[in-house]
C-alpha cells in the first residue's frame, strides 16, 4: 500500500453558518472520510487516532458552557457528521480563517490575539483579559477578549505515532516563527490548539520524521508559517 495518497484528505474546511442563542456564527468543517489519522490537542476527539471529520467552531465571546466537547458532538450532529472526529473552538471570527499550501500540506489557520503571552512565563504573569468559567460553574467577571490560534494541517503521506508527534511540534514551531516575524511578543495564547491529518500508514509504517529538515516537515512548517503569518499580520 503506498504511503502517499494525492488528494487525501480534504484540503480546504468548508465554512458553515448557523445560530446559537441569537448569535450568527461560523464552523469549518473537514469530511476527512475513512482511512485518515490525526494527531491532535482538540478538546473533543484528541490524541492520535483515526477520524472522519474535523470541526472548527466558533463561539460567543465569554463562553458561558462548562461541556465544550458535548457542545462540539451537538455542532457536528446537526452538520450530519457520523464516526470518530475532533473538534476545536475558538472565539476568533472563523470566516477570517486563512490558509498557505506547500507541495501537497494544507495548514488552515483561525487566529484570535486578544490574550496571548510567552509560554514560559512565571506563574504571576499576566495572561490579558479572558472570561473564564471557574470550576464553581460561575464565569470570571472580567472583560472578554478573544484568543485562541488553531491550526489544521493536512497532508497526503502517512506518517508513523512519533512523525505524527514531531508534525505538531514542527507545526508549533513554524507558529511562533510566524508570530515573531509578524513581530508579535508571543509565543502564542493559552488555548492554541494544532490538528495534524494524514493517511493511516500501509505495511511500511509510513514516514519516520516530521521535524522541520524532513521532507514532510519541512513542507509543513512552511505552509504553517505562511497561514499563520496571513492571519495575524490585520491584528497588529
Amino acid at each position: 500500500m503506498s504511503s502517499v495518497r494525492p488528494g487525501l484528505p480534504a484540503q480546504r474546511g468548508e465554512l458553515r453558518d448557523r445560530r446559537e442563542d441569537g448569535h450568527r456564527l461560523r464552523h469549518l468543517v473537514w469530511r476527512l472520510g475513512p482511512g485518515v489519522r490525526l494527531c491532535s490537542s482538540a478538546v473533543l476527539g484528541g490524541g492520535i487516532g483515526t477520524r472522519s471529520w474535523i470541526l472548527n467552531a466558533q463561539v460567543p465571546g465569554g463562553y458561558p458552557r462548562l461541556d465544550p466537547d458535548r457542545h462540539l458532538a451537538e455542532i457536528a450532529a446537526a452538520e450530519g457528521l457520523t464516526g470518530p472526529g475532533a473538534g476545536l473552538m475558538t472565539a476568533a471570527d472563523v470566516a477570517a480563517y486563512t490558509t498557505a499550501e506547500d507541495a501537497g500540506v494544507t495548514a488552515t489557520v483561525t487566529a484570535g490575539l486578544g490574550v496571548r503571552g510567552w509560554a514560559a512565563a512565571p506563574d504571576a504573569a499576566p495572561l490579558g483579559p479572558v472570561a473564564a468559567p471557574e470550576r464553581s460553574g460561575t464565569a470570571a467577571a472580567v472583560p472578554f477578549r478573544p484568543g485562541t490560534i488553531n491550526i489544521v494541517v493536512t497532508l497526503p503521506a502517512a506518517l508513523s505515532d512519533a512523525a505524527l508527534v514531531n508534525a505538531v511540534a514542527t507545526a508549533t514551531e513554524a507558529k511562533v516563527q510566524a508570530l515573531l516575524d509578524a513581530g508579535l511578543d508571543c509565543s502564542g495564547t493559552p488555548t492554541d490548539a494544532v490538528c495534524v491529518a494524514a493517511p493511516e500508514p500501509g505495511a511500511d509504517g509510513g514516514a519516520s520524521f516530521a521535524g522541520p529538515r524532513s521532507l514532510w516537515g519541512a513542507r509543513i512548517a512552511r505552509a504553517v508559517h505562511g497561514a499563520v503569518l496571513a492571519g495575524v499580520r490585520p491584528a497588529r
